[in-house]
């Protein structure tokens, strides 16, 4: 769905005019890309109809052009057919999981936590997962990763009884996330307990976790789990390109619940507050820049980068090693490129990428043989220098020429972009 939509976005903005038949075009490849991503057929043409409609029939808005004019309604419309968001506020709050099993409901705890840790909240998790043996110590193992407050009872088959005493150990905790069981059905035993622990913990959100794979399906799980206890929202897992992806949208949107999260990778990292806004734009290779902003300034803090010094231009080599592993905090290099807006980013081949992260690891390892003087003024870094850093590392003299190349890039790129000025064209990164 992702290429699919950016490519429409695409064929629109290298337009040479915008006609009937550009528009029909338009509308054919919206919905050969929602079909693909499975949403339901109706949908699709309640979307595409609208777009056809509002292209051939509304007046260019004073300050676009007709090619901007189109890309906004594709973008208004899409919209309109992925569910709303749902944003839990920073208090004091129990948050209670949901769903069948292999939903991933024990890492979606972990990750919702450590959510809301990086909010500055003190976040903990309640092992009450009984039905599944490794559970337990796949939720502990996770907590102690993520430095979350953890609460669990290894063999104890009664989950209400762990949830029971979980709440009251865990009392000091700002919020406190629970997971629980799931089936391969939603049957009436767990329909039960589900009830029971609710009843015991009194949660202030009762989150459904569904697997992105489900597609369409979504909806029935969704109605059928919303019947028996209630749900306030949808968390999405597994929402990493998946081609049925856009189902478990839809289906969100169909039946009316609103939707909190999705993951988007199996790091405890690789989870996003569902902003419908920006997951639209990102779909249609528009960016999601508050998004991108929101990850960067969690890095920045957590690796005490220095962002004024970064954007003047004034930075060592060992400004360049932090930033090096706040990119590799950040996630793959393609999720940080899908973030920049239409025209910033740009495509690189998986294998590029891959590439690209192999490099991140190699400049670390030569950064790691040179001196402190040489990382502070990287100008006095000659040749004969470059020979022993090269042998020290294990590379090449061309692999520390690359780092010195990266590094000023970067310097230059920085400089530029305070001055308000976007290089894109012919834009090389160093490797």
């Amino acid at each position: 769905m992702l290429s699919s939509l950016k490519e429409v976005v695409r064929k629109i903005a290298r337009s040479s005019s915008v006609d009937k038949k550009l528009v029909e075009e338009v509308v054919r490849d919206v919905q050969r890309a929602l079909i693909k991503a499975d949403v339901n057929v109706r949908q699709v043409k309640e979307i595409s109809d609208a777009i056809k409609k509002r292209a051939l029939s509304e007046e260019v808005l004073s300050g676009l052009n007709p090619r901007e004019h189109i890309i906004k309604i594709v973008y208004e419309e899409i919209l309109r057919g992925v569910g709303e968001g749902f944003e839990i506020p920073l208090k004091k709050s129990k948050i209670m999981l949901v769903g069948l099993q292999g939903s991933g409901k024990t890492t979606t705890a972990a990750k919702i936590a450590k959510y809301f840790k990086d909010k500055g909240m003190k976040a903990a998790v309640i092992a009450g997962d009984t039905h599944r043996p490794a559970a337990y110590e796949q939720l502990k193992q996770l907590a102690e990763q993520a430095g979350l407050g953890f609460f669990g009872k290894k063999g104890e088959k009664d989950a209400v009884k762990i949830v029971k005493e979980g709440l009251k150990a865990l009392k000091d905790y700002d919020i406190i996330v629970i997971d629980t069981a799931g089936r391969h059905a939603l049957e009436e035993e767990l329909i039960e307990e589900m009830k029971r622990i609710a009843e015991e913990s009194k949660p202030d959100y009762k989150l459904l976790v569904l697997d992105a794979s489900i597609g369409q399906l979504a909806s029935k799980q969704a109605k059928a789990f919303d019947e028996a206890i209630g749900v306030d929202a949808i968390v999405i897992t597994k929402f990493d390109g998946t081609a049925k992806g856009g189902g478990a949208l839809s289906a969100a949107r169909l039946i009316g619940i609103p939707i909190a999260f999705i993951g988007t990778g199996e790091k405890i990292e690789d989870f996003e507050r569902f902003d419908p806004a920006g997951f639209v734009s990102r779909l249609l290779g528009m960016g999601d820049i508050k998004a991108l902003l929101e990850k960067v300034e969690r890095i920045v803090k957590e690796e005490e980068l220095d962002p004024e010094a970064f954007l003047k231009g004034k930075f060592t080599l060992k400004d360049i090693y932090k930033q090096l592993e706040a990119m590799n905090k950040m996630g793959p290099i393609s999720k940080i490129f899908e973030m920049l807006p239409f025209g910033f980013s740009f495509k690189v081949d998986d294998e590029a990428l891959e590439m690209t992260q192999e490099k991140m690891k190699k400049f670390k390892v030569i950064m790691d043989s040179m001196t402190e003087e040489e990382l502070l003024n990287p100008k006095i870094i000659d040749s004969s220098r470059i020979r022993r850093i090269a042998i020290g590392s294990g590379t090449t003299p061309q692999d520390v020429k690359e780092l010195l190349n990266y590094y000023n890039t970067m310097k230059n790129l920085m400089k530029r972009l305070k001055k308000g000025k976007l290089p894109i064209k012919g834009l090389k990164l160093g490797f």
